[in-house]
């Protein structure tokens, strides 16, 4: 399904750029030689053989199902001439702090907040009630000062031992509590800062480790979720993820379409592989998600200048208006962006995973438009 580019007005008129960016890998882990997180597929009987074997982790029906197994199980599955085999790839973050992390916030409105809003003097956000915001990422510290109160599900997807935790969704990294303050942070008890959509719910999906890594299965898996608590409850909800590889997933990419069949908005980051074209990365290059470049706070003909860092689209379609695979789509401030932190401070980080969640919470205004 193609989606027409009918932003152009709006973005511009908040000083956003809609150019063709493209987009990073943020890289690959290795799987370990241990265990193995695997994708099983073939017949349903030999899949129903497997699944009592080994147990199931995510059963995505037709699409098989993915579990963990030691490298003798793996290798004897290898050579399983009925069934069909595959490591499951993992993503990895990609953004690093670029100061130390601060007691106080420098700016309670920081400049990436007056360009959204196109106020130079701005000194509160608001908005954003009725929308509900799932944050894949590596949790969200939802005790914050300028988040408390805002967490209305908390779910860890990364658990070992269960595919899904409810009331679990604790950010020893600092990233994904770091995203949710730039959607949502509310200012707390007067010295806090503020995001876009302050008014917003969170929805604090925990799909990475500590480390700042995951499995695509498991982020599969919290994009259905996630669409299927949307149809739940009856929600305009937004999925934000600041995360991605070089390489598609067909898990991700079935649960992005599956999401976008349910009515929900799912935005990514485009990347951190910049300058050069082609180089966006996964899922934000998928035709069903956003994907959002990163700009930097220097004014440039009269806008604000895409980061260096930020990867670049297809320059052969750029300017076509139909949005295709691995084409970016939105713009929004990603360098040096101040927001809350894992351990109750505020921190500053560059990247496209900051650009996102700009993007994600001013949908409020704009989100039925990209879907058109």
């Amino acid at each position: 399904m193609k989606k027409k580019k009918v932003l152009g007005a709006a973005l511009l008129s908040m000083t956003m750029g809609l150019s063709m960016f493209t987009a990073g890998a943020f890289g690959q882990a290795p799987e370990a030689q241990d265990s193995y997180r695997v994708l099983i597929q073939g017949p349903k009987a030999e899949q129903a053989k497997a699944k009592d074997q080994f147990g199931t982790r995510w059963d995505f029906g037709a699409n098989g199902f993915t579990t963990t197994v030691n490298a003798k199980q793996y290798q004897a599955l290898l050579k399983n001439k009925t069934l069909y085999v595959e490591t499951v790839s993992q993503v990895q973050l990609e953004a690093k702090p670029g100061a130390d992390a601060q007691a106080v916030p420098s700016d309670r409105t920081p400049w990436g907040m007056e360009a959204i809003y196109n106020d130079s003097n701005l000194q509160a956000t608001s908005g954003g009630g009725g929308v509900k915001v799932a944050v894949l990422d590596t949790g969200v510290n939802v005790a914050h000062a300028d988040l408390t109160g805002s967490d209305e599900q908390c779910k860890d997807f990364t658990n070992r031992r269960s595919p899904l935790v409810n009331g679990s969704c604790s950010d020893k990294n600092g990233h994904g509590t770091h995203v949710a303050g730039t959607v949502l942070a509310h200012g707390g008890s007067g010295q806090g800062i503020y995001g876009v959509a302050p008014e917003a719910d969170l929805w604090a999906y925990k799909v990475l480790n500590d480390q700042g890594s995951g499995y695509s299965d498991d982020i599969a898996g919290a994009i259905q979720h996630a669409a299927d608590e949307a149809v739940r409850t009856g929600s305009n909800v937004v999925i934000s993820m600041s995360l991605g590889s070089s390489s598609k997933s067909t898990l991700i990419a079935d649960a992005v379409d599956y999401a976008y069949g349910k009515g929900v908005l799912v935005v990514a980051a485009a990347g951190n592989s910049g300058p050069n074209a082609n180089t966006i990365g996964y899922p934000g290059a998928l035709v069903n998600a956003v994907a959002v470049a990163a700009l930097e706070d220097v004014q440039e003909n009269g806008t604000y200048r895409v980061a260096d860092f930020s990867s670049r689209g297809n320059p052969s379609t750029d300017g076509d208006f139909v949005i295709q695979e691995r084409d970016v789509e939105l713009s929004a401030p990603g360098r040096a962006i101040e927001s809350t932190w894992f351990d109750g401070s505020y921190n500053t980080i560059s990247g496209t995973s900051m650009a996102t969640p700009h993007v994600s919470g001013w949908q409020r205004r704009f989100g039925q438009q990209i879907q058109a």
